[in-house]
């Protein structure tokens, strides 16, 4: 119970009492703030990792396509001439 004053001692009970459940929840809520902000940026880094992967994918896919495009435009002919 708070110290006698002018105002209705239930009035400064019911702040008070307002004022610790506060200052007791604080604790847990700024873990839950930090937990939640850690799970965002683990899920942000798995997004950026995935998102880099299927971009070298599709680098190495098109490399590969032009690899092959190149082998089979090179003329031949020249080195059939000699052995044939």
């Amino acid at each position: 119970m708070a110290f006698p004053t002018a105002v209705n001692n239930q009035i400064t009970d019911s702040v008070t009492q307002t004022n610790v459940q506060v200052l007791a929840s604080s604790p847990s809520v700024a873990m839950g703030n930090l937990y939640q902000a850690t799970a965002q940026a683990l899920a942000n880094a798995a997004h950026n990792a995935t998102m880099a992967q299927q971009q070298m994918y599709v680098t190495a896919q098109a490399a590969t396509t032009m690899g092959v495009s190149l082998l089979y435009s090179l003329d031949t002919s020249a080195a059939r001439k000699l052995v044939g």
